[in-house]
């Protein structure tokens, strides 16, 4: 039986269109859950979008129609946006579903039977747009006596019946778990801003609204709606099958992974882990918070006019391509800085000029000089023990990598082998081993496919149509494209296709 992995992104907010941001996590998460496939593993992906809450409500009115009508729109901008990307989610939830709805009462009411919730008034600060509560020192004021949030979001004070979790009492047993379980937050910087935000002390957090009426209803009292991040959090285990704990689904619980961005972390490491406790579920495994794509220094937002469109960047450049420039150019958990510029060098530079012109050069000759037949695959030099050496390293290497969720490093750890592959032609010069030693330059050209076969397996979950053709072009059969089947050597003497180039040098027409 397969082991199982599950990963999600977080469900993305409906109260606008998607952006390059939105891109970014969903490609993030695609990449780990096609690299696990790769794998062997039984993947569970999940993705959705989040369509309840104050803000929702506000924007359907804004709009002139229902909040259900507006989320339907809006939801399937964001399924567009998955098919469009070709993002290998297995499940697309909405909490508008009746299967959420009923995970999220059932939860409800687990956590208030284990006595960990209340009937209480609220009266505090509350930013519509974060959906979120504040506390007076975590504001700002403005001159004109205005409070702002730390994310720039207007609070207001509210004053209502509210529900409350019993969060103060989850101080201790968060701290345990977090040191129980090093890994369950990353990377490190934000594993340490939580536990200090939790150190500080934490009060008991407002469950419930009656302002709107825009969300899941509190079991046995209808006058409130819940607070919409225990109803977002909930989607996890709502499309894992619960409360149904006998499902073949739930066998994935708890899951493996949780992609965030670095403004909802707090959510995910400190309110998630301590409701599905109170409940008697087991946290998810590990929370993984990535910085922001920003335009010229600044956050994306509407309202700056920097949104970037992603849809539009994979129709110019490829959609390939975008996917290998996001989790390349970045640390993946760094800010970065999104630029044409940058995206066109890494496309001609280490995409057409060294993995492109070594793939084409090496199945050229093979073409012209071996009668378009796989050589055999015999070495005779420390040479090529040595690239083939490295190039087999690579399974380890970037599985590691992946389990820490570092795309970047294992991206360079690819490139330094494909780097190497470059120099390896270079020095050999196969094209004047044919007039010399016809034996010597079947072999360099044979361990030329065996390490772009590697390379190119490896980098199947990076750019999954690019890849394939490649290893087309390489011979290797469809049912051969695992990590596993690199201990099978493809076959001497099999006809090669007529190779053709898999990644054009990128010509920039507006400059």
């Amino acid at each position: 039986m397969k082991p199982k992995f599950f990963i999600t992104t977080p469900i993305y907010y409906v109260n606008g269109a998607p952006h390059i941001g939105h891109a970014y996590t969903t490609i993030a998460c695609d990449v780990m859950a096609r690299f696990k496939r790769l794998d062997g593993y039984d993947v569970m992906f999940l993705t959705g979008t989040d369509e309840h809450g104050q803000k929702v409500e506000q924007a359907a009115a804004t709009a002139g129609i229902d909040p259900q009508a507006f989320t339907d729109g809006t939801s399937a901008l964001f399924r567009q946006l998955t098919d469009r990307l070709k993002i290998s989610n297995t499940d697309f939830i909405r909490t508008t579903e009746d299967r959420h709805k009923c995970a999220c009462q059932e939860l409800w009411k687990r956590v208030r039977d284990n006595g960990q919730i209340y009937l209480g008034g609220y009266e505090g600060w509350y930013a519509i747009r974060d959906e979120a509560f504040y506390d007076e020192g975590e504001l700002t004021t403005r001159p004109d006596g205005t409070k702002v949030a730390p994310s720039g979001a207007v609070a207001e004070w509210v004053i209502e019946p509210s529900y409350f979790f019993k969060l103060s009492e989850w101080g201790d047993r968060l701290l345990e778990f977090y040191e129980t379980h090093p890994d369950f937050i990353a990377p490190a910087s934000r594993r340490n801003e939580v536990i200090s935000f939790v150190k500080s002390g934490l009060r008991d957090l407002s469950v419930s609204r009656t302002s709107f009426t825009w969300g899941v209803k509190v079991p046995g009292d209808d006058a409130h709606v819940m607070y919409v991040w225990f109803d977002a959090l909930t989607n996890y285990i709502t499309a894992a099958g619960f409360p149904d704990e006998s499902a073949a689904l739930w066998d994935f619980w708890p899951a493996d992974l949780h992609v965030v961005g670095k403004d909802i972390l707090r959510f995910h490491a400190v309110y998630w882990p301590a409701f599905l406790m109170a409940a008697g579920i087991a946290p998810p495994k590990r929370i993984y918070a990535h910085g922001w794509w920003t335009a010229g220094g600044e956050k994306m937002s509407k309202s700056l006019g920097n949104v970037i469109d992603p849809q539009d960047l994979a129709e110019q450049f490829g959609l390939d391509s975008l996917r290998y420039f996001l989790l390349r150019e970045v640390p993946f958990g760094n800010d970065g800085t999104f630029s044409r510029k940058a995206l066109i060098s890494r496309l001609n530079t280490e995409l057409a000029n060294d993995l492109g012109n070594l793939a084409q050069r090496s199945l050229s000759l093979i073409a012209r000089n071996c009668d378009g037949e796989l050589p055999d695959d015999e070495t005779a030099s420390q040479a090529d023990d040595e690239l083939l050496g490295a190039a087999n390293a690579l399974v380890e290497l970037v599985r590691a990598r992946m389990e820490r969720q570092a795309f970047g490093d294992a991206l360079e750890d690819i490139w330094k082998v494909i780097r190497a592959a470059n120099a390896y032609i270079d020095h050999q010069a196969p094209w004047a081993l044919k007039k010399t030693d016809l034996v010597r330059m079947r072999c360099v050209l044979r361990v030329l496919v065996d390490v772009l076969r590697v390379v190119a397996t490896l980098l199947q979950p990076f750019m999954p149509d690019k890849m394939a053709e490649m290893l087309d072009q390489l011979g290797v059969p469809p049912d051969m494209r695992q990590i596993a089947d690199l201990d099978r050597p493809l076959l001497s003497g099999v006809a090669l296709p007529a190779p053709k180039g898999v990644f054009p040098r990128f010509v920039d027409e507006a400059e």
